[in-house]
């Protein structure tokens, strides 16, 4: 999968990704009944979709760093990525609810053409729990449960 974590964004709570996840997999598999039922059970749904879009987008487009003498097309991929982020979020708060499955073939897409390294086994539904698993990890790192509840273990499935 792919390497760039030179970006550092701020992680999600951790309800919210299981929720998005569920959903971009929902999608990506054709279950549109259930991606309507995830969607439904949570009407901000689009604004995780853009949160999930913008932690995958912007570290992958991101400058590595390494180009000691960046020019103007080295340049172009940032903001490439930061304009598809930006023009998410306009979206998602144009048409809100309506806009979750627009922005999830988006991040499928996105996901199919630009991580999905299908020629070595690896499937946009792989990525996706891949990165599902990492959100998960950082949101529960930086949402520690308070002093004395109950330890929840989430399960990726």
């Amino acid at each position: 999968m792919f390497q760039n974590p030179t970006v550092r964004l701020t992680p999600m709570k951790p309800d919210a990704v299981p929720s998005a996840f569920s959903y971009l997999r929902a999608v990506e598999a054709g279950e549109t009944e259930a991606a309507a039922g995830f969607a439904s059970a949570d009407p901000g749904i689009h604004w995780q979709l853009v949160d999930v879009a913008k932690r995958i987008i912007v570290p992958v487009t991101a400058l590595c760093g390494t180009d000691p003498d960046p020019c103007d097309d080295s340049l172009a991929l940032p903001a490439v990525g930061r304009v598809l982020v930006t023009t998410l979020g306009h979206w998602a708060s144009q048409a809100r609810s309506n806009a979750a499955g627009g922005i999830a073939y988006v991040v499928i897409a996105f996901v199919r053409e630009v991580l999905a390294q299908e020629e070595c086994g690896e499937t946009v539904a792989g990525v996706l729990r891949q990165l599902e698993a990492v959100g998960v990890g950082q949101a529960l790192d930086a949402h520690p449960a308070p002093a004395g509840a109950h330890p929840v273990r989430l399960t990726i499935a």
